[in-house]
């Protein structure tokens, strides 16, 4: 039986967010999805490269979060963009609400998946910008280690 190739049981991740950010601390949260929205996620119909997340009111909100419309839904399905709460114990939002007052700190999701209960989860990280010099700097590096791997291929 062949796998459909729009199917992603690993989840959706934001390849981008450890090009543009310097990871600080990572959390586990949950997501508030509807249906369809649950279905479109399954289906890989998502997308996280612009996403972030803001607390507002000892709530944490998550904007950007692209999901697309499920195919088989009805005419009344989910608005793409919406806004999505996301599930944390008060403790967690008012540990990090004091960092992310700080200048140059925000709130960038990692990847979305399902973990093995069914439920969605958000990987939500606690994130510095880097710099063009400290990008480059990156890329460098994993150049060097990419020559590295081959040489050592090479060698064997």
């Amino acid at each position: 039986m062949a796998k459909s190739s729009t199917k992603n049981p690993a989840g959706i991740r934001n390849k981008k967010a450890h090009l543009k950010y310097q990871v600080l601390e990572t959390l586990e949260c949950g997501l508030m999805l509807a249906g369809t929205e649950v279905k479109a996620i399954r289906d890989g119909q998502a997308q996280l490269s612009d996403a972030f997340a803001r607390i507002k009111k000892d709530e944490v909100w998550l904007y950007g979060f692209h999901i697309g419309p499920y195919q088989h839904a009805s005419v009344n399905s989910h608005a793409a963009l919406r806004a999505r709460k996301l599930l944390l114990h008060r403790r967690q939002i008012h540990k990090w609400a004091p960092k992310l007052s700080q200048q140059g700190l925000t709130l960038v999701p990692l990847s979305v998946y399902f973990n093995e209960r069914g439920i969605a989860k958000v990987e939500l990280a606690l994130c510095q910008g880097k710099g063009h010099h400290d990008k480059r700097q990156d890329l460098k590096k994993r150049e060097h280690n990419r020559e590295m791997q081959r040489a050592m291929r090479r060698n064997r």
